[in-house]
């Protein structure tokens, strides 16, 4: 088929549609014409635009987005005391000689950050000898209630003493971010306070006016609910992203909150649960029961409260969207609460296909819908050029496409949109015409998958993590975030493939085992992290569990240090199944086995693309290595019973490496030998059958011209060639003979 062929038959799809358009004040003709050419059937504002009233009556639905606590800053600077608070670590001091003076707020950005001295620091504060890690009697420092600095006293020379301090947050990061990346003189936006009693009134007073104020809005655009994921700036510009979790519960702590959690659980938080020796609770680390109990009690409030808004918004007779990224915490859209907030959409951003994924698989709201990249702003997220001489945005949103695209292929969502402000892409007119181009295969795709799903392979996947589905299609970032996670690649690998794919907790297996409907478990990551489970390692019932599960039959993947644990005669909790180790160097003057690389195998259709892990050695003549460095194991199967594990020694995504996982999951449940049906012969190419159509749906992953064979469920095989990043649909005649 020729690209003109494939346009022809997109035409059908050139309707108005599925389409959310940034408006902008000012560029009325600008934004008709462009919503004309993109097919949108809504507009919306962004931070620091607004519409006119010509695009108001222009008969197109608008959202209108809103972020509750930074929308009452007038209310705020009256009421400093009802601004979001955090704790913080000082920066470790040395000690010279028996006393020792900390200035807490040191390296932290002053402008984000103002100290607390008001509730009572020996209450709430905390200093520690970190050398031994023990807490100093509040009796043995003092404070400075004018400056904020600590003296501390009888110290131990050479040992290194902190402070956990409480901190106002007296600019929004959001905000703050957008203000100083794109060079804007915007006021300091400060985040209210929701647990306040009179934050409340004030929100919901506010959020009633303001939905009389606009009766032109058919959808309000939540930016997420109240709270920020955790992000520490630090003074220094060569070191200004001290900390960033977009999982992080860390800027929920004020001293109501913690009051409230005593009350209720019967216990105290204190500020070391959430300053954690300086590395907070990060998502990647495992949670310790009183964190859970900490996000469930937030969830909670975020729910309850955040349906108080929701009904309002009703009541006028408007629709609710939550917008999941920016303050997002504790609205947790995976948790068995996420219904009671009774949103009527979800809308995620997205880079890559797992959040496609991520978005398209929450439950309890009625439209789904995915904002694309790159955002109309002048610069990219690294400040780099976008919108400006020397960016080149049409390269980028092909580059982004081309992940969404693979996505979408398995599962639908409702809608797409940018954001941002419009009159940049019209210096771009590729851009516009590529954004035509691209909403109209999203409009093809939806279109078949509302006919019937696309053909999924038999084997169930269930990533096993700490987290288990609180945490399902996402590591607390984005994939440009977190680029050496392993686990966060091998779900950029998965989320295009044609896999059913859970997450599973620690604790389901310790409850309940492994499903029978499981037919391959993949666990990943570095020790001691929630993907790989840290310590549960060390819970013998969880060692027999999948141990159970292996050795009925059941597929195990592991990547890098997934079952590691601290102590016990192996490295590896699950070495025996793996039929590989890690020595750390405990085990330097133990002989290793001396294997040799098989010659060919099931798994390696193609050069897997894997990096070698320091220390792995095979344990004996059953384990089969398929590709090593050197001396050390780099991918290697073996059997356990009548099951079967593979183990990588790390992950990146890329299409060799998918094309090697999808070859993994198949042989690891014994799948090796049945055809492939629906998946390309060329890796660079991935597909999607949709059976109650009969349409197959091919996509080109590479720069290059492909040329792909593909052997439907009939038998029937098809061969298609692509342009590069290109996508052909075709039309198959085949009935379903399997």
């Amino acid at each position: 088929m020729t690209n003109s062929e494939s346009d022809d038959k997109m035409e059908k799809y050139r309707v108005r549609g599925d389409f959310t358009l940034p408006g902008e004040a000012g560029y009325e003709d600008l934004t008709l014409s462009l919503a004309e050419k993109w097919g949108a059937d809504v507009i919306r504002d962004s931070d620091g635009t607004t519409l006119s009233d010509q695009i108001l009556s222009s008969g197109y639905g608008i959202y209108s987005t809103v972020c509750m606590v930074r929308e009452v800053n007038d209310w705020a600077k009256r009421n400093p005391d009802k601004i979001q608070q955090n704790f913080l670590m000082s920066i470790p001091v040395t000690a010279q000689s028996d006393t020792v003076l900390i200035h807490p707020l040191d390296g932290y950005f002053k402008e984000q950050f103002r100290m607390n001295l008001s509730d009572s620091p020996k209450k709430y504060w905390q200093v520690f000898d970190r050398t031994t890690g023990e807490e100093k009697p509040s009796e043995q420092w003092e404070y400075n209630g004018k400056t904020g600095d600590v003296t501390v006293r009888n110290c131990i020379k050479y040992h290194r003493y902190t402070v956990n301090f409480l901190t106002y947050r007296i600019w929004e990061e959001i905000s703050m971010y957008n203000s100083i990346t794109n060079h804007l003189d915007t006021e300091h936006v400060m985040a209210v306070e929701p647990r306040c009693p009179e934050t409340q009134e004030i929100l919901l007073q506010w959020l009633d006016q303001w939905c009389r104020q606009h009766p032109a809005t058919t959808v309000v655009r939540f930016t997420s609910m109240f709270y920020n994921f955790a992000w520490f700036w630090g003074n220094d510009e060569r070191n200004r992203n001290l900390l960033s979790d977009w999982g992080s519960y860390d800027f929920t702590a004020n001293p109501l909150a913690l009051e409230g959690f005593e009350q209720e659980y019967g216990y105290r938080m204190t500020s070391e649960d959430f300053v954690n020796k300086g590395k907070y609770n990060i998502t990647h680390l495992n949670p310790s029961r009183r964190y859970r109990d900490w996000i469930d009690f937030t969830n909670r409030f975020v729910t309850q409260f955040g349906a108080k808004c929701i009904d309002i918004v009703h009541r006028y007779g408007k629709k609710a969207y939550v917008f999941y990224d920016d303050s997002w915490i504790g609205v947790e859209p995976y948790s068995a609460r996420f219904a009671n907030f009774k949103f009527d959409g979800i809308i995620k951003c997205v880079f890559n296909a797992f959040e496609v994924r991520m978005c398209a698989d929450v439950p309890y709201v009625g439209t789904k819908e995915i904002r694309l990249h790159p955002y109309l702003f002048p610069t990219g997220l690294t400040g780099e050029p976008t919108f400006m001489e020397g960016g080149d945005p049409t390269l980028d949103a092909k580059r982004f496409w081309k992940s969404v695209r693979r996505g979408l292929l398995r599962v639908p969502v409702d809608r797409i949109g940018l954001g941002g402000y419009l009159h940049l892409a019209h210096q771009f007119p590729d851009f516009c015409d590529y954004i035509e181009k691209l909403s109209d295969e999203f409009r093809m795709l939806k279109s078949l998958h509302i006919q019937g799903k696309p053909y999924t392979l038999k084997p169930r996947v269930a990533i096993l993590t700490s987290w288990g589905v609180l945490r399902s299609w996402i590591c607390s970032g984005h994939l440009h975030e977190h680029p050496d996670l392993d686990l966060t690649n091998i779900l950029e690998s998965l989320a295009g493939l044609p896999l059913d794919v859970q997450f599973l907790s620690f604790d389901e297996v310790r409850q309940h085992g492994i499903s029978k409907d499981i037919s391959v478990l993949i666990n990943a990551g570095t020790i001691d992290s929630a993907w790989s489970g840290g310590d549960n390692w060390n819970d013998p019932s969880v060692v027999e569990a999948v141990s159970e599960f292996v050795a009925g039959g059941g597929g195990l993947i592991s990547v890098n240090e997934a079952t590691a644990k601290r102590g016990g005669d192996t490295r590896l909790a699950l070495s025996n199944i793996l039929g590989v180790d890690l020595d750390t160097g405990d085990r330097i003057c133990s002989g290793k086995y001396q294997f040799t690389v098989a010659k060919s195998h099931f798994i390696m259709e193609c050069d897997a693309k894997l990096e070698k892990k320091s220390g792995v050695f095979a344990i004996d003549g059953k384990t089969q290595v398929l590709k090593a460095d050197g001396a050390l194991p780099v991918l290697t199967t073996t059997t356990f019973g009548k099951g079967r594990s593979v183990y990588m020694a790390s992950f990146r995504y890329g299409l060799e490496n998918t094309r090697i996982l999808l070859n993994s999951v198949l042989w690891a449940c014994g799948m090796e030998p049945e055809k492939r049906y629906c998946v390309p012969d060329n890796f660079h190419t991935e597909c999607a059958y949709f059976t109650k159509s009969n349409r197959l749906v091919v996509i080109n992953n590479s720069e290059e011209l492909q040329k792909t064979s593909i052997t439907l469920l009939n038998g029937e095989t098809k061969t298609v060639c692509l342009e590069p990043l290109g996508i052909n649909v075709l039309e198959c005649n085949g009935g379903n003979n399997l």
